[in-house]
């Protein structure tokens, strides 16, 4: 049996041997984005050290969206053809289908269950930050790994006691209760950790670690609360229990966002939900082009926020990876 209490997050990451360091190349490629001086080649370069993450990539720019009848072969040739303003994003969807592919039998998370909460997640965040003016890439980001812990406790877990099953409550809490009587922490403290090893910035691992009280982050407190805003959205497209619990507006008062805002958000990640798990499951050209016409590009699918929508405020978007 597990003595309660006893392991520490930096522990837990350290004991567990098989997740693979995929998110490593996404700080890596943020810092090349920033930099007006990077090329196309230098960024190809990159996406080409991790085979998955190059498939994928070049997978998606052969889709319906990108190929106009014309097939890339090489890594060089589907960057260019993406281009700068979506590949942080394209990477970014690669990388977590090659990390959240495994269902989390401690959590009772089936592996669509996890892959749709996180990119739920994900969407949620990047348009409250177009309504906040807030980084898009940054949070999309966040959302998108915010339960990248559950992915190193399961394995840990599944070494230690196999047997152990961890009960969920309401949304905000989810399986805080539970995980905190066993390890003596959460999965957000594991996560945050485990985006720490893989060389995170505190701009990403910190709203992370305080996604379920952002009110107690000593930094980044404005990303926290914009991530438990985005943690209520997903549990209200994907019907979570607790999802008609009102988030709490003590935690969202940075962000000056009210209910109606979230509602109108929670319908707009409804909406696109599919089309971005179309993309990338059968990006074959029939799927795509019944849904949206031959004349579609990918900015309805890379940049949710450039669609018709209905009205929320006047945002103003970000302008690409910071």
């Amino acid at each position: 049996m597990l003595e309660f209490g006893r392991f520490t997050p930096e522990q837990i990451i350290r004991d567990v041997k098989h997740l693979p360091s995929a998110p490593k190349v996404l700080p890596r490629l943020k810092r090349l984005l920033q930099d007006g001086n990077s090329s196309m080649q230098e960024i190809a370069l990159l996406i080409r050290l991790d085979a998955a993450i190059a498939a994928r990539v070049m997978r998606v720019s052969n889709s319906a969206f990108y190929n106009q009848g014309l097939r890339c072969d090489t890594v060089e040739e589907a960057v260019n053809r993406v281009g700068f303003n979506h590949i942080y994003q394209l990477v970014s969807y690669a990388v977590a289908s090659q990390v959240l592919v495994r269902p989390l039998e401690v959590y009772g998370l089936e592996v669509d269950q996890i892959w749709r909460q996180s990119v739920a997640c994900a969407l949620a965040a990047e348009f409250i930050a177009l309504i906040t003016g807030d980084d898009g890439s940054l949070a999309y980001t966040i959302g998108l790994l915010h339960r990248i812990g559950m992915v190193a406790v399961n394995e840990w877990a599944l070494r230690r006691q196999p047997q152990l099953r961890l009960v969920a409550d309401d949304f905000p809490g989810e399986f805080v209760r539970s995980e905190r009587a066993v390890f003596g922490s959460t999965q957000a403290d594991v996560g945050a950790e485990l985006l720490r090893h893989w060389e995170f910035s505190p701009d990403t691992t910190n709203p992370v670690r305080y996604q379920y009280s952002p009110r107690e982050a000593a930094s980044e407190t404005r990303m926290a609360s914009l991530l438990y805003a985005a943690r209520w959205v997903r549990a209200v497209v994907c019907d979570e229990p607790g999802h008609s619990v009102s988030p709490d507006e003590a935690s969202l008062a940075p962000l000056r966002l009210s209910h109606a805002q979230l509602t109108a958000v929670a319908k707009d990640v409804s909406a696109h939900l599919q089309t971005i798990n179309t993309l990338l499951v059968e990006p074959e050209a029939e799927p795509m082009r019944a849904r949206y016409g031959h004349d579609s590009r990918a900015d309805a699918i890379h940049h949710p926020g450039s669609v018709s929508r209905p009205p929320i405020s006047s945002p103003r978007k970000p302008s690409g990876p910071h």
